[in-house]
């Protein structure tokens, strides 16, 4: 094992003592010293040409299929889902990333560090999957199980884990719904905060009967609602309480085991409702029964806790009440509290949830967001000029500068700004021009 030792100094901060170890597999993350045990993460990223973007300037220079597969081939981390059009009409996607190859397990649990388990290099990047010009003419990809069906996936271990197939509904129904989509289609699509699961898991609701008044509202509240999960939405400030904070527990406690339920404080909603929808005997003798018993009940107390939290009437609920974009330099952390506040950006009201096109997961103890697409581009291939982009907080990282945070409303609200492409348009639009010249000693 290998012992890194440094001292971190920050201005106005106490100094601090930093000990770093590492093992022939990549950093120590836990050691047990009495029981002579360390855990360390082995990851791509650390391997040569691995490190997040780097070979991303293969990609700036692609004009060709091929030159898209040539980067492919050098993409190292982050794992994405490539995707590629050019002005010959040319579509398709490549997912891409540095892949281990693990002959004798699947690297979901530790494993000793014995040499029993280790790397054999790299999958071939001719071995994942793509698709080039598909018939229906276009292709979307949205953090789902895409691998195809006929693919090696047992011996070729890409991944194992994905999202709900939720998002990628809404985007290829839209997407099939017209022969042709302009830019405004497509910012719309990028921006919607529909959410096929949350008007499937509402539908559990139709036909129940209350037991009382607040359950009579809940119900009455959720009875048709078609999924829109925006700002202004009671529907979705009442949905996400109920889903996130009651809903799965409720489920949890009432199928799992109590010795097992910690290995499940945190189900995937899409798994949840899928057992919902068909009531099984793991429900007990009248699963109906049990299933709608917990449904009202659950309900019940997401209504009393959204009263609590945005008052009695339920007309003046909004989901961008709770939900809520910050963004926090992680620097913000060490630096002194003025400067900390210039480093942190928002909050501001944001719509949508982990489970519409406009991705927003959030975090279930304040709703804060906490993953989904800082940057947005629609491009128009081929008239580049036309295409638009948006980042937030801004476009400067230099948070003294009135661009740091100016681009975030925009990104808030769902908004885009122009993406020039051309020498010409974008020296038009320039509103500063920064000359840099190399000093000749």
């Amino acid at each position: 094992m290998q012992v890194v030792r440094d001292t971190l100094e920050v201005k106005g901060q106490p100094a601090r003592n930093l000990v770093l170890k590492f093992t022939r597999h990549g950093p120590v993350l836990f050691e047990d010293p009495k029981k002579g045990l360390a855990f360390a993460v082995r990851s791509t990223w650390s391997q040569p040409g691995g490190a997040g973007y780097f070979n991303a300037a293969w990609m700036f220079r692609a004009k060709t299929w091929a030159d898209f597969e040539a980067t492919h081939a050098h993409w190292g981390s982050p794992p994405l889902n490539l995707v590629y059009a050019d002005v010959s009409g040319d579509i398709g996607w490549r997912p891409s990333a540095f892949a281990p190859v693990r002959p004798n397990w699947d690297g979901l649990m530790p494993v000793p560090g014995d040499g029993r388990y280790e790397w054999r290099g790299m999958t071939a990047p001719d071995l994942f999957p793509f698709v080039r010009n598909p018939a229906q003419g276009w292709f979307a990809t949205a953090n789902e199980m895409n691998l195809p069906k006929d693919y090696p996936s047992e011996v070729r271990k890409l991944g194992f884990e994905w999202v709900d197939r939720s998002r990628i509904d809404e985007i290829q129904s839209v997407l099939a719904s017209k022969p042709k989509l302009d830019l405004v289609d497509m910012m719309r699509l990028q921006t919607d905060v529909t959410s096929p699961l949350a008007r499937q898991t509402a539908g559990l609701l139709d036909g129940l009967v209350p037991d009382d008044a607040d359950q009579a509202a809940a119900l009455s509240l959720l009875k048709g609602w078609d999924g829109l999960e925006s700002v202004e939405s009671p529907q979705a400030a009442l949905f996400e309480v109920w889903a996130s904070r009651f809903l799965r527990k409720a489920v949890v406690d009432a199928l799992v085991p109590e010795a097992a339920r910690p290995s499940f404080a945190d189900p995937q909603l899409a798994a949840v409702v899928a057992w919902l929808a068909d009531p099984g005997p793991q429900f007990g003798p009248e699963p109906q029964a049990r299933r709608d018993a917990l449904l009202k009940t659950s309900l019940e107390a997401a209504y009393g806790q959204v009263r609590s939290l945005l008052g009695p009437d339920p007309a003046l609920w909004r989901w961008g009440t709770l939900h809520h974009a910050q963004w926090s330099a992680a620097a913000a952390a060490l630096a002194p509290p003025s400067l900390g506040a210039q480093l942190s950006v928002g909050p501001l009201e944001v719509g949508g949830s982990a489970s519409t096109p406009m991705a927003t997961t959030y975090r279930v103890s304040d709703f804060r967001v906490t993953a989904g697409a800082s940057v947005r581009m629609v491009l128009d291939v081929g008239a580049w000029d036309n295409s638009v982009v948006i980042n937030t907080p801004g476009e400067s990282g230099d948070p003294m500068s009135p661009h740091f945070r100016d681009l975030f409303p925009l990104w808030a609200g769902g908004q885009y700004a122009p993406f020039l492409y051309s020498r010409d348009a974008v020296l038009a639009n320039a509103e500063t021009v920064l000359r840099l010249e190399p000093v000749v000693p």
